[in-house]
């Protein structure tokens, strides 16, 4: 354990995802619709939740993917979102699958993360050794934090070629698509301003189609410095899970879901992968669709 520092219905009348008001929340266990995906390429399912249902569905979920890749290929390779991400995830290191997931296989990297120390509670490592890595048996040397030592150019080159090493092991795949590589499960948050990872709303790195990471000095949310996915290896998953609560974000899923008439995208808007695309919202954040 590491303890220590070191979217086939386009448009689907989306209200028929709520609960009738009569009915208990105790009845309440994630009601789903498959849509069109942002894209109109891919299919997404969207689920709404009460509660702690969506940190047990979202638990669920993830073991079952590990369970699946574990077996197929020997490893499973997970992206990590910052923000609330790790609290919707708090039931993964408990039982059932703190004794039964095979975590020796995990393999864990960061869909974005702040060019902060480790130790600083900016840090997406931090957030993510607090609140799972410090609780289940994964190698070490299966997590993959960024060198917080270099600058944010340097950083982001660093991480980039240290992926480009575990695809030539075999760890990661490549997509035979898009070239780019495949992660096996990637988490994304979303803020209210629809940014996922570090790729903001009219930022350029946004347009990035050639870089597996990236770099930004200028976020628009601080810290300013950062390192991140692009949009190509983010597409490249096999298995990606919008997850998204409150009603700050109801707009910005309004405009990814609902008939914006906005011909800007956000970019969470342009989470398209190439596999399975799993949207896991609260009421909250569903409450405009």
């Amino acid at each position: 354990m590491l303890c220590t520092h070191s979217l086939l219905i386009k448009h689907f009348a989306i209200r028929t995802l709520f609960l009738s008001q009569h009915q208990s929340p105790s009845t309440f266990k994630g009601i789903s619709v498959n849509l069109t995906s942002m894209a109109d390429t891919n299919k997404a399912a969207v689920e709404v939740f009460e509660g702690d249902d969506l940190a047990v569905s979202l638990a669920k979920y993830v073991a079952d993917l590990s369970n699946k890749f574990t077996s197929e290929r020997g490893a499973f390779t997970v992206c990590l979102s910052g923000g609330s991400m790790l609290e919707y995830l708090r039931k993964l290191p408990e039982p059932p699958y703190l004794d039964s997931l095979e975590w020796s296989k995990w393999h864990v990297f960061w869909l974005d993360e702040r060019v902060v120390p480790k130790t600083h509670e900016d840090s997406n490592y931090k957030l993510a050794l607090d609140g799972l890595l410090c609780k289940v048996p994964i190698p070490p040397g299966n997590v993959y934090a960024i060198n917080d030592a270099l600058s944010p150019e340097g950083a982001a080159d660093d991480y980039e070629r240290r992926i480009k090493e575990l695809v030539d092991k075999n760890v990661i795949t490549l997509s035979p698509t898009s070239g780019f590589p495949k992660f096996d499960l990637i988490l994304l948050g979303m803020g209210p301003d629809g940014h996922v990872a570090s790729l903001f709303p009219g930022h350029p790195l946004v347009q990035e189609n050639k870089r597996w990471v990236t770099f930004i000095k200028d976020s628009p949310k601080p810290p300013p410095e950062r390192i991140t996915l692009t949009f190509p290896v983010i597409n490249a998953c096999a298995y990606a899970a919008l997850v998204v609560t409150g009603k700050t974000e109801a707009d910005a899923i309004h405009s990814a879901l609902g008939k914006s008439e906005n011909p800007v995208k956000l970019p969470v808007a342009l989470v398209s992968p190439e596999g399975e695309l799993k949207w896991f919202l609260d009421k909250d954040a569903a409450s405009k669709l």
